[in-house]
């Protein structure tokens, strides 16, 4: 058998939804794209878009969670590919406080969001 997978999304767990939700909007033009909550209001999902592809970053935030995430050395991330001038949106991220990491030699650097999860940012190609 054969099988033809297609990316659909990606979870994080987010602490502060608000404040997750204004960060990717403002580091990286994320929209909401739709969100489903908890009857016993227990949890919400809130989808994000780019406004250019099918794919989606899912927030899950847990109303009973209240310490951090642990995220350990796990070194899974996002990687984000930005429009117009590189080195100027580096400057706003920059002037933000969200780089972590900055590898000039591989022409790339990270972002980190409030959970401290990392986003690798690149140009268009």
């Amino acid at each position: 058998m054969e099988i033809k997978g297609k990316f659909d999304h990606f979870n994080i767990n987010v602490l502060n939804l608000k404040k997750s939700i204004s960060f990717y909007q403002k580091a990286l033009g994320f929209t909401e794209h739709h969100r489903k909550e908890a009857e016993d209001g227990s949890f919400i999902l809130v989808y994000l878009t780019d406004g250019q592809s099918a794919f989606l970053l899912e927030l899950t935030w847990l109303r009973d969670r209240e310490e951090p995430y642990e995220l350990g050395d796990n070194e899974s991330h996002l990687c984000i590919r930005v429009s117009g001038d590189y080195n100027q949106v580096r400057e706003y991220h920059r002037e933000m406080g969200w780089i972590a990491y900055e590898n000039e030699k591989m022409g790339l650097y990270f972002i980190t969001d409030p959970d401290d999860y990392w986003i690798e940012i690149l140009p268009l190609p």
